[in-house]
């Protein structure tokens, strides 16, 4: 119900609430909207970045949805490898379906830790740091790394996250590159 009309004033729009019932109203009855994003505080509109708890659950949620993708295409295929000759067809959807349940789960709850860990980890490091910038993510992929398996001693954790490190510093750069050059 809201039109947008070109007056002197750019940042605001017409709401006429009663439009679809074709009544006489007059334009001083109509009502002015923001277009931008209202913020309370000023400090608000100044940020580009998505606070910590919308952080959390972000990287939590995809990092468990794209884990329990994988996990059960992994547990398809290794379903599917373990029919036996002589299996009705009832069986062999039951071997595919436990067995991609199963993997899919399992793989979704480590993945969705390790995105949890990250998120946790950056949000600590912008709030100590108050900036954001490609070595924040670095710097909590090695955190990331190192908590997810400093329970397999020092020698693993350092390994993972290093490893980390690397991986959060990549996927940074592939995002820089595919802003620059693929225009999505």
């Amino acid at each position: 119900m809201a039109t947008n009309h070109s007056s002197d004033d750019e940042s605001t729009r017409l709401y006429h609430p009663y439009q679809s019932y074709e009544l006489p109203i007059k334009a001083q009855h109509l009502y002015k909207l923001p277009t931008s994003p209202e913020y309370l505080f000023t400090e608000e509109s100044l940020k580009k970045r998505r606070s910590w708890g919308e952080n959390l659950t972000f990287y939590a949620g995809t990092a468990y949805l794209g884990g329990s993708v994988a996990g059960a295409a992994s547990g398809v295929i290794s379903g599917v490898k373990s029919f036996e000759y002589g299996d009705t067809a009832k069986l062999k959807i039951n071997r595919v379906l436990n067995s991609s349940g199963h993997k899919g789960r399992s793989l979704g709850c480590r993945i969705g830790a390790v995105g949890l860990i990250y998120a946790g980890i950056e949000s600590g490091v912008v709030a100590y740091m108050d900036r954001d910038d490609v070595w924040t993510s670095v710097v909590a992929g090695l955190g990331t790394g190192a908590v997810f398996r400093a329970a397999r001693g020092v020698r693993s954790a350092a390994v993972a996250g290093a490893l980390g490190g690397m991986v959060a510093g990549g996927v940074v750069a592939g995002k820089q590159v595919l802003k620059r050059y693929a225009h999505i």
